[in-house]
């Protein structure tokens, strides 16, 4: 019991610190609402647990022994969520989005899977801690399914924070200043992800 109570406390620390996934949550919410914002949520989530296969099996590790592979995949990162903090930072104010979309399941994926704060974590939390002895692919499948509980309780928290102020701020200048406060925060946390 003492392992599980260990990992649940490592799971939501790293999984719902800020970073690439929960600040870009924040900021749809903000943008676009909570409600437009799921399909988004939901693509981060599995783009997430697509990295924890990827981390579970080894295939990181061996992708990233390969020469230049490491700067590759993180200019690639950089560049989609600079992107993305961007579509965040030009979002018009909520009462005249009729026109904007807000980010899409595909593009939550690509940030899911993008992120590298999400590398860290999920290596952090299938190597530092053994739920299941004896049984590596029981252990791995557990440790997954109570991470994405995990996720979807701080996503969706982090989603409805952000939805939250926009409830407070319906004015366009403080709601302009609100969405590029938080694409340079997502901007911020992807260089200090990349740095740690």
């Amino acid at each position: 019991m003492e392992g599980l109570l260990g990992f649940l406390l490592a799971g939501f620390a790293l999984t719902g610190s800020p970073g690439p996934a929960t600040l870009s949550l924040a900021a749809t919410g903000a943008a676009f609402g909570a409600r437009r914002g799921l399909g988004y949520m939901i693509g981060i989530i599995v783009g997430v647990v697509a990295v924890m296969a990827l981390v579970a099996s080894g295939l990181t590790g061996l992708m990233l022994a390969l020469p230049g592979a490491a700067s590759a995949m993180a200019a690639l990162a950089t560049a989609y969520i600079v992107w993305l903090a961007w579509r965040i930072a030009t979002a018009p104010p909520l009462g005249e989005q009729a026109s904007a979309s807000a980010p899409s399941i595909v593009a939550g994926f690509f940030l899911g899977l993008a992120n590298p704060k999400a590398y860290a974590a999920m290596a952090a939390l299938f190597s530092g801690f053994v739920l299941i002895h004896g049984r590596p692919g029981t252990d791995a499948i557990l440790k997954a399914l109570l991470l994405v509980c995990i996720m979807t309780a701080v996503d969706l928290a982090w989603l409805l924070a952000g939805s939250a102020l926009t409830r407070c701020f319906r004015e366009p200048a403080l709601n302009r200043a609100i969405n590029v406060a938080f694409a340079v925060l997502l901007v911020a946390s992807v260089g200090l992800a990349l740095l740690l």
